[in-house]
């Protein structure tokens, strides 16, 4: 699966007349092969371990550029650091309060559904994303 995407990746890359540096490779890499969703220091303090002279700007910039060419998705959280993903299957996301938790979800008929008139007037709409904030099962019991 991570080779799939990594594949996907370079294509993408090169389709978007973006060079395939050793970096971009190695952090896209490790993102896509994240359990949870991290923030840029996150990824950054994993990238050190591999990659000790990388600069916590350069994973932020090239997040952003990975991002601004619909190469991984960024997902704003109620905290102050957003998180990052691989775009994978199309879903949304269920965000616990409490422990910080995020959760993948599919919604077909949020995918499907035609937005109201007034707001496709607005302009081109590239993306709908559903964000859920609430407190998980896990932590209503504690």
């Amino acid at each position: 699966m991570i080779q799939e995407k990594l594949t996907a990746f370079e294509s993408a890359c090169r389709a978007a007349g973006l060079r395939l540096t050793h970096q971009r490779l190695e952090i896209y890499r490790e993102l896509a092969m994240a359990d949870i969703l991290p923030t840029a220091e996150a990824l950054y303090q994993r990238m050190r371990k591999k990659m000790p002279t990388i600069s916590l700007d350069t994973v932020y910039r090239t997040l952003s550029i990975f991002e601004s060419h619909g190469l991984i998705s960024k997902v704003d959280t109620v905290e102050s650091q957003a998180r990052f993903e691989a775009i994978g299957i199309r879903h949304h996301h269920l965000i616990c309060r409490e422990c910080k938790e995020i959760m993948d979800f599919q919604w077909q008929l949020i995918d499907d559904a035609t937005l109201p008139k007034e707001i496709s007037r607005w302009g081109r709409i590239d993306s709908k994303n559903v964000v859920v904030n609430g407190i998980c099962s896990k932590c209503l019991k504690s």
